[in-house]
């Protein structure tokens, strides 16, 4: 400790020495790179606030937003000589980033975006997730928003804390991403970090497979996003610390001569499926089912439907659909009856909307009989998911409320069933608009707060997400869980069809 000093003091003054360092070995790799003929653009990390930009009229839609976490994404200065569109300033502006920057960008073959800085610090998840955002088919834009590859996730990045990959302590450590479709370049970057004393254990690569995408600058040219998606950090504010004061800085590294290309194959991906599933506690489901209907037998109850919300990224490419952003590290349920797809945002094309809803859904009104039972396996206790969660959406905006994480679930089964050892597994929460104080598992819907909540006549649907299995370090297999339901309560006089 510092002579005349704090513990507290002392420990911000080393977190300043530690800050200078690395904008020290930043300037320096910026100096590497352009030496090395490079044209380096510095952009912005921010959180892409859904709800905010939703709520202002900014985008048509919250996409399927994540309450539990709040994700990052890098802001890209646009290629030289070439401009932000408008309508993206309008995002930039109000999300308070940096001008002349683009959360939704265009990259040649011979290009690449670079993160350096640092992860977020200890929580139970993190990765460095990569998009295809939009792509033009035939005269129409569409907004695709699916993933390319694999994630770069907590348990597969390399960092100081794990070198190579290799086990160890991944939280706050510092990294370096290339996002490229180019080996020539991807080399070059390494290059000119290792020259500015970045180790190259350290640098993680994620492709853009030329293969099949449309690199380039042209107005046709498909464009791209990568997101940070940390989520359940272990200190709370530590957590809203690093999403408000991320420590990273994000380049845009342009040639300043034409190379000869060497395009990148698309990368091998991990392999979802352990051959291990959570089938053995279908009866215990069951009886839990049974345990709900008869506590809740003085109202109707609707079982809502139960299936998988999106397809994986490839697929969605493939077919030229919109599928709100699925990582490779998660699986994704829901209650619709039928397909809901999502706007196209105004910016890409102000004459091409889609319908949100053709299921009328369901309501959530205020009577104190009317009610949703969510309940089901909690995965995280099964193992097959480092984190899991369910999420409360109106189905016009798909605007996420709130998320109920495995976190909350703890005891909730137990009261259901007091006598089965399975209980520690299983879980049930309930959703509102008023919860009575003996309620413990249930959350209040809120109605009146514009995207921040539902309100009382308009659809609704519930969610879920299943986020990586440890063994696999990637999403569970859809064959090896169970799938997580819901019921729908009312009371008599409403008429609804019991189930």
């Amino acid at each position: 400790m510092s002579i005349g000093t704090t513990l507290a003091e002392d420990m911000e003054i080393n977190d300043t020495e530690v800050n200078d360092t690395e904008v020290d070995d930043t300037e320096a790799f910026q100096q590497a790179l352009e030496q090395d003929g490079f044209i380096v653009q510095e952009g912005d990390l921010g959180f892409f606030d859904l709800l905010r930009l939703y709520e202002e009229g900014v985008m048509p839609s919250a996409y399927g937003n994540n309450p539990t976490t709040k994700y990052l994404i890098y802001f890209v200065p646009p290629a030289p000589g070439y401009e932000v569109e408008e309508g993206i300033n309008q995002i930039t502006s109000t999300l308070g980033v940096s001008e002349n920057t683009t959360p939704f960008w265009n990259l040649g073959p011979d290009e690449a975006v670079v993160f350096v800085g640092r992860t977020p610090p200890e929580c139970r998840y993190f990765s460095y997730d990569y998009m295809l955002m939009h792509r033009t088919i035939g005269n129409e834009r569409r907004w695709i928003f699916a993933t390319l590859a694999d994630t770069i996730n907590n348990l597969v990045i390399k960092t100081e804390g794990t070198p190579d990959g290799e086990p160890g302590n991944p939280f706050n450590q510092t990294t370096v991403i290339i996002i490229t479709a180019d080996r020539g370049i991807d080399q070059r970057v390494r290059a000119a970090a290792e020259s500015a004393g970045y180790s190259d254990n350290i640098i993680n690569t994620q492709v853009l497979p030329s293969a099949m995408l449309n690199m380039g600058m042209e107005n046709d040219s498909d464009t791209f996003a990568s997101f940070i998606r940390p989520a359940l950090f272990n200190d709370t504010q530590a957590g809203e610390n690093y999403i408000n004061n991320s420590t990273g800085t994000v380049f845009r590294i342009t040639p300043n001569e034409t190379v000869e290309l060497d395009p990148y194959d698309y990368p091998e991906l991990r392999v979802r499926g352990t051959g291990k599933t959570e089938f053995d506690l279908m009866d215990d489901l069951e009886e839990l089912r049974i345990a709900i209907l008869d506590k809740y037998n003085e109202s109707n109850a609707t079982a809502l439907p139960t299936s998988q919300t999106v397809p994986i990224g490839t697929d969605a490419i493939q077919r030229g659909i919109n599928v709100l952003g699925p990582a490779n590290d998660a699986c994704y349920l829901w209650t619709a009856n039928q397909s809901i797809s999502s706007p196209t945002p105004p910016f890409f094309d102000t004459s091409q909307y889609y319908p949100f809803l053709r299921d009328p859904g369901i309501t959530l009104g205020n009577d104190t009989d009317e009610f949703i039972i969510v309940y089901g396996v909690n995965h995280a206790a099964t193992g097959k998911a480092t984190y899991s969660n369910f999420v409360i959406y109106g189905a016009e905006g798909w605007n996420g409320v709130r998320a109920i994480t495995d976190e909350d679930f703890s005891g909730s089964a137990e009261e259901y069933l007091p006598d089965n050892p399975n209980a520690k597994y299983l879980y049930v929460y309930k959703l509102a608009r008023n919860c009575s104080e003996d309620d413990q598992y249930c959350y209040e819907v809120p109605y009146g707060q514009g995207a921040y909540g539902i309100e009382l006549d308009k659809p609704l649907f519930i969610a879920w997400r299943l986020y990586m299995e440890n063994t696999t370090k990637t999403g569970p297999a859809y064959s090896e869980i169970v799938y997580d339901r819901a019921i729908k309560f009312d009371p008599m006089s409403s008429g609804n069809m019991s189930s």
